[in-house]
Order: structure tokens, then C-alpha cells, then sequence
């Protein structure tokens, strides 16, 4: 006996073997080894059939059955008939339902660690293949844009107008609220600093210059790929779900120019319109700071924004906040088309793209700086 169960090997006549299986065969109790049946195999030579014996068993669950099949894989390497009718009847319906249809090749995965290196070969070959399909799907994106300036691109108009007003007025509360406060941290900051030296009057300066060139085109490129970056992949990935977008490609409508176009044509309109928004917002916050706690005045302020804030200083930040548009609007679509045929894969694509959204914002906001350093706007 050895933790609950019973197990023996004996001859039953002419060429076979019979197993009997007597106690609890139950997991709280450790498995047999079925080494043991290998060895009394290989010390009685021509057995070609194997029988059970279970009368003496007095309980049984999983553990019986992970036994039963390695003994039956053991017979079958070894060309041994397999009869089951001294089984149980529970356990012989069991059996037969494991076997009834194979194991899919290659379906185990191996259990042991992969190697440091080969995980990160594996983790660069991944990047560099999402690298090569977020070029291509640029590319796509690129192609569909010429196809709309040459009147050539499948889509409808009213799409178009509905993606504007869900990524423009509905997007106006949001946006204010952020760049208000956004406004006045910049306020307060600035001012902690110029207070030292008496020249607290140039807040209005740094919060104006701020907001126009840099934080108010960044600011709403963040809140815009939280917000509808994330609906876009939201809506496409659920698309993909319901096999939508198979169904354009089956009648012959890009899904390129369908879904994707008109979404990156709502952002890069409405980006430049949002930044202007988010810059009015983020003075009027930096104002209300000023005003309220550095006793500086309304048209003093406002008279120091005027003549520190050029039409350079506009165009850089519009200049940002179409790029920040396209950016915002293919890492969406492009997650959204890409998504798996599951639920769970759509909350993974929301969730990328507003990962991806912003640190291309972040990168390109660094690179865009640089270059209008180096060109001196």
C-alpha cells in the first residue's frame, strides 16, 4: 500500500497482463510511477493484452484517470491491446471522451525557461515586425489621402461630419477644463520663480509663449488620444470582431479609405481648431492666477500676452497639433484594424492605442522643438 491506493502486476494466461487497482485513487494521494509498468514489461517479454481489476477500489477521481492514460500511452508504444471493461463504467466513458479526438500537434508547450537571450531575440523580432506593419499601415493611410485629393476614395461624407462633431464639440468640456488648469499650474510655477527677481509681470509672457508654442498642441494631443484615440480602436476592433471589416473587403470597399479616412481627416481638421481652443484656456487660466494671487492686472496681463505672443509662435503650435492629429488618429486605427477576434482583445487595442497615441506625441514633440530651434521660429 503507499498513500491510499494498491497497485500489482500479474500474468492472466498466455500473452497477458492483468493490473489490479485496489484503495483510493484520489489526488490528495501521490500517483504511481509508471515506471514500475515499463520494468515488469520489459522482465516479461510478449505481452499482448492488459487488463484491469478494480474490485477492490474504493474511491477515485482525476488522479486515476491521468494514470489510466499514461498506461494506455505505454501499451500503445509498446503494441498492447488495452481492454477497459474491468474498469469502472464512469471511468470507461471518460477514457473513451479523452480519446475521441487526438491531440493537436505541437499543442503542449514546453515547460522549461527559454533562454535570457532568446527572449530578448524573441522581443526584437516582434518590435521589428509591428514596426514594419505601423509603416505599412502608413503607408495605406498616406496612399488613401492622395486617393481623396484625386477624388478617388470610398467614403461617405456624413461619416465624416459625424467623427468632426464627436471629436470636436464633444471634445470642447474636456479640453477647457485640462488647458485651464494647465494655465494656471504654469502661472504658478513661473511666477514662484520671477518673484525673485521682481518681475512677476513676465507670468503672462511664459504662460502666453507656453501654451501657444508647445503645451496647449501637446495637452490636447493627450486628451485626444486618451478620448478618441481609444474610441477608435474601440469601434474597429469591435468591427473586426463581428467580421464588419472583412465584409468591406469582400464587397470591394477599402477598409482604408472607409473607416481609416475619415477619422485621420476629423483629427487633422480639428486639432488645429482644439489647440486655438486649448491656448485661449490655458491664458485665461494663467490670467485668473495672476489676478488673484500676484495682484497683477486684467488688461496688464492681457496687454503683456499681446505683444509676447507672435504669429510664429500660432503657426508652430498649430503646426504640432496637425501632426499630434495624424499621429493620434492612425495609432487608433491602426490598433483598431489590427485587433484580435476576441473581447478582451478590444480593451487590449484601446489600451494600446492610448499607450502608442502618447509617446508618439511625446516624440515627436521633442523632435518638432529641435527642428524649430534649429530653424530659429
Amino acid at each position: 500500500m503507499d498513500d491510499g491506493y494498491q497497485l500489482s502486476f500479474s500474468t492472466a494466461g498466455a500473452g497477458g497482463l492483468q493490473i489490479t487497482l485496489a484503495g483510493s485513487w484520489e489526488t490528495r494521494h501521490h500517483l504511481p510511477e509508471t515506471g514500475r509498468l515499463e520494468s515488469w514489461l520489459d522482465s516479461h517479454p510478449g505481452i499482448q493484452q492488459l487488463d484491469f481489476d478494480c474490485t477492490a477500489m474504493t474511491a477515485w477521481d482525476s488522479a486515476l484517470l491521468t494514470f489510466l492514460v499514461r498506461v494506455t500511452a505505454i501499451a500503445g508504444k509498446n503494441n498492447i491491446r488495452v481492454e477497459q471493461s474491468g474498469l469502472p463504467d464512469g471511468v470507461q466513458r471518460l477514457l473513451h471522451l479523452a480519446s475521441a479526438v487526438p491531440e493537436r500537434k505541437g499543442a503542449r508547450r514546453s515547460a522549461g525557461k527559454v533562454p535570457f537571450l532568446a527572449r530578448v531575440g524573441n522581443q526584437a523580432t516582434a518590435a521589428a515586425g509591428s514596426a514594419t506593419e505601423a509603416l505599412a499601415f502608413l503607408g495605406e493611410a498616406t496612399l488613401s489621402l492622395a486617393r481623396l485629393v484625386c477624388g478617388k476614395a470610398q467614403f461617405r461624407w456624413s461619416d465624416l461630419w459625424l467623427t468632426v462633431q464627436q471629436t470636436g464639440a464633444q471634445a470642447l468640456g474636456i479640453v477647457a477644463l485640462i488647458s485651464f488648469l494647465v494655465g494656471m499650474i504654469l502661472a504658478y510655477i513661473g511666477a514662484a520663480q520671477l518673484v525673485n527677481f521682481g518681475a512677476t509681470m513676465y507670468v503672462a509672457d511664459l504662460v502666453g509663449i507656453g501654451m501657444a508654442r508647445a503645451m496647449g498642441a501637446m495637452m490636447t494631443g493627450i486628451i485626444m488620444a486618451g478620448r478618441t484615440g481609444a474610441a477608435f480602436a474601440a469601434q474597429l476592433g469591435t468591427m473586426q470582431v463581428n467580421e464588419e471589416i472583412d465584409a468591406l473587403e469582400t464587397l470591394g470597399i477599402s477598409s482604408m479609405d472607409f473607416l481609416v479616412l475619415p477619422r485621420m481627416l476629423a483629427l487633422i481638421l480639428m486639432m488645429p481648431l482644439l489647440t486655438l481652443y486649448s491656448d485661449l484656456f490655458g491664458i485665461l487660466g494663467g490670467l485668473f492666477v495672476s489676478v488673484t494671487t500676484f495682484d497683477i492686472g486684467i488688461m496688464e496681463y492681457l496687454h503683456r500676452t499681446q505683444e509676447a505672443v507672435k504669429v510664429r509662435h500660432i503657426m508652430v503650435g498649430l503646426t504640432e497639433a496637425s501632426v499630434y492629429g495624424v499621429l493620434v488618429a492612425v495609432a487608433g486605427c491602426y490598433q483598431g484594424i489590427k485587433c484580435g477576434r476576441s473581447s478582451s482583445a478590444v480593451g487590449a487595442a484601446a489600451t494600446s492605442a492610448v499607450v502608442s497615441g502618447i509617446l508618439l506625441i511625446v516624440i515627436a514633440t521633442a523632435f518638432l522643438t529641435v527642428i524649430f530651434n534649429v530653424l530659429g521660429i
